[in-house]
């Protein structure tokens, strides 16, 4: 027979001067077990390191045994994706200080906390955009999927990581519906494992960079 633990919901009592409604909205976050989500994201990470791994061995084995291989010029706007990236993970970070150090009756953490969510939001649809202008200005010089070897697996290797940045995306979007709603609580363990997946899809991408600067 299997045996489950649960942990149950901690409240504390609205402190003076905030109203009930708000403060009920704001102890209903970041409570509750989740070894199953620390657990899932790792595995998740882990395995999207092996994928991206076996792409990059392809590309050097593919570069190492070809006598077409041209380096393409990578666009600059690649450099500006990279800071909006880098900037959202700052965001993020200041939207887990703001929940998880303030007070959870304190009603100014909502709103904190909130507005840095939302600046993380904009900043991975900054870098979504971005990535598809590159393709565009790649597309304006001739370079296509199936143009050279270069821009495929430029094209692959982009793609793959902006899908993954999209999951993230959608994530952050769940996160900000349980953290605003009045009827869903957020647990801690998933704003967690949503964070460690955006941070980690940074560190991913720069990766994916010195790749791209010193191989194509």
């Amino acid at each position: 027979m299997s045996s489950r633990s649960y942990e149950s919901v901690r409240t504390s009592p609205p402190a003076l001067g905030v109203s009930k409604a708000s403060s009920a909205r704001v102890a209903k976050v970041l409570y509750g077990a989740g070894e199953a989500s620390r657990s899932g994201i790792w595995v998740g990470i882990f395995a999207i390191t092996m994928s991206f791994a076996a792409f990059t061995s392809a590309l050097f084995v593919r570069q190492g045994s070809s006598a077409d291989w041209a380096h393409i010029a990578l666009p600059a706007i690649l450099y500006g994706n990279t800071l909006a990236l880098l900037l959202s993970s700052a965001t993020l970070q200041m939207a887990r200080r703001a929940i998880l150090a303030v007070a959870a009756t304190e009603s100014h953490a909502f709103r904190q906390g909130l507005g840095w969510l939302m600046a993380t939001l904009a900043l991975g649809f900054v870098f979504i955009g971005g990535q598809y202008q590159a393709w565009r200005q790649l597309a304006a010089q001739g370079l296509y999927l199936a143009t050279n070897p270069n821009s495929s697996f430029y094209y692959v290797l982009t793609a793959m990581h902006g899908l993954h940045v999209l999951a993230g995306i959608a994530a952050l979007v769940l996160v900000m519906s349980r953290f605003a709603s009045r009827h869903a609580a957020l647990r801690r363990s998933t704003f967690e494992a949503t964070a460690t997946y955006w941070h980690f899809m940074g560190v991913l991408w720069l990766y994916l960079l010195l790749v791209l600067r010193t191989k194509l």
